[in-house]
């Protein structure tokens, strides 16, 4: 009698928890080009949307901070709002994934390679 083969059920469902692991990698990856955030600057003056994988899809910018002596300061306001948008769109996309590691059974905080 050979001993140890009844591992290779285990490994059965450890292909097949893998592969739905995979698969719903592979749906949060959509999921999260359709997700949108949105970040602002200037209380709401600059507001500049994100895509959850950080890809800016639209920005908008009140005109009463058109001053063309105040260039500078729409510029930062224009960049702090694009950075706030991205720093959102990470923070939603690591919920998300957390979200996905717990549903798997897997630590909250476990990386996974995505």
């Amino acid at each position: 009698m050979i001993k140890g083969l009844g591992g290779l059920g285990d490994m059965g469902k450890m292909m097949k928890a893998a592969q739905q692991m995979q698969e719903k990698m592979t749906t949060l990856q959509e999921e999260l080009k359709t997700i949108t955030v949105v970040g602002e600057s200037g209380a709401g003056l600059v507001k500049a949307t994100c895509t959850a994988k950080g890809e800016l899809t639209a920005l908008d910018i009140d005109p009463t901070i058109f001053n063309p002596e105040e260039k500078e300061v729409v510029e930062d306001l224009i960049l702090a709002a694009i950075k706030d948008a991205q720093a959102k769109a990470e923070t939603r996309s690591q919920e998300e994934m957390r979200r996905l590691t717990e549903s798997l059974g897997l630590p909250a905080d476990m990386k996974l390679p995505f």
